[in-house]
C-alpha cells in the first residue's frame, strides 16, 4: 500500500477542488515545488501530480511548475493531464517524470494508449474518473456511456502499470473513498488499481489495510493533508506497520 500525496496545478499554483469543478479551486500553496518539497521530508515515497489546466486543454499547462518540482525532490512522480500524444509521453519520461497517467485518452484514443505502454513498459498508467458510475473526460467536464470497469478491461492486456480511479463526486469533499467502487474495479481487471477521491482520516487509512482492500496497490490523498485532517506520520507509521506485519506473517508461513 503506497499512499500518494497530491499536488494539482492550477495557473502554477498548488490547489484543490471540489467535486472536480474548477471554479471550486482553493489555493493551498503558491510554491508547488516548496510543497512537493515539504512532502518529501514527511516521508512519502511517490508523488501523485495533475496539471488542472492541461486536462482542460489538451495539452501541458503548467510545464514550468512540474519542471520545478521534478528539479527539487528526488521522489517518483506520476504525473496526468493534458498528456495526448506520444511526444508529449515521452517529453515528460526523459524530463523525470517516473509514470505519466492518461486519462482522456483512455477513451478517445484507446491505440494511443496501447503504443504509449508498449513503448514505454511500466511508466504509463490509465487515469478513470468517474462520476456517477460513469467514466468521465476532459478535465471532468463531460461523461460518457462507459463504465469504470468497462474501461479498465479495455486496457487488462494492453501493459499498463496502474490503474487510477478517482470518484470524482468524493473528490475534495472530504466523504471517504468509494472502496466498493475502486475495489470491484481491482478485482475485475487484475491490473494494480490506485484509489483517489475522498480520503479523509486515519481511519480512512486503516480501512485501506483492512484484508478485503489488499487488492489495491494504494491511494491517493490531498485536500485531508492540506487542512490537517490526515496526520502524515501517523498515516505513514500506520502502513509501515501494517507492511511490517505482513512481511512477518510471510517469513512465518515459509518458515513452516
Amino acid at each position: 500500500m503506497i499512499l500518494f500525496p497530491a499536488i494539482d496545478l492550477k495557473d502554477g499554483e498548488c490547489v484543490r477542488l471540489v467535486h472536480g469543478e474548477m471554479g471550486s479551486a482553493t489555493v493551498f500553496n503558491p510554491d508547488p515545488a516548496a510543497q512537493a518539497a515539504a512532502f518529501e521530508r514527511q516521508g512519502f515515497e511517490y508523488l501523485h501530480l495533475v496539471d488542472l489546466d492541461g486536462a482542460f486543454a489538451g495539452r501541458p499547462r503548467n510545464a514550468e511548475a512540474v519542471e520545478g518540482i521534478l528539479d527539487r525532490i528526488a521522489l517518483p512522480v506520476q504525473l496526468g493531464g493534458g498528456i495526448r500524444d506520444i511526444r508529449t509521453v515521452d517529453m515528460w519520461l526523459k524530463r523525470g517524470v517516473a509514470r505519466v497517467i492518461l486519462g482522456t485518452a483512455a477513451v478517445k484514443d484507446p491505440g494511443f494508449v496501447r503504443e504509449a505502454a508498449r513503448l514505454f513498459p511500466g511508466q504509463v498508467a490509465v487515469g478513470i474518473d468517474a462520476r456517477d458510475g460513469l467514466v468521465a473526460v476532459e478535465g471532468w467536464a463531460r461523461t460518457v456511456n462507459m463504465t469504470a470497469v468497462e474501461l479498465g478491461r479495455r486496457f487488462e492486456d494492453a501493459g499498463v502499470a496502474a490503474i487510477v480511479m478517482t470518484d470524482i463526486g468524493r473528490d475534495g469533499a472530504m466523504k471517504g473513498l468509494n472502496l466498493a467502487g475502486t475495489v470491484a474495479l481491482a478485482e475485475a481487471v487484475h491490473l494494480p488499481v490506485i484509489a483517489s477521491g475522498g480520503l479523509a482520516s486515519l481511519e480512512d487509512v486503516s480501512r485501506l489495510l483492512e484484508p478485503d482492500c489488499a487488492v489495491l496497490a494504494g491511494a491517493v490523498t490531498g485536500r485531508a493533508l492540506y487542512d490537517g485532517r490526515l496526520d502524515p506520520a501517523a498515516a505513514l507509521a500506520m502502513i509501515r506497520s501494517a507492511r511490517a506485519g505482513s512481511d512477518g506473517s510471510r517469513r512465518e508461513a515459509t518458515e513452516t
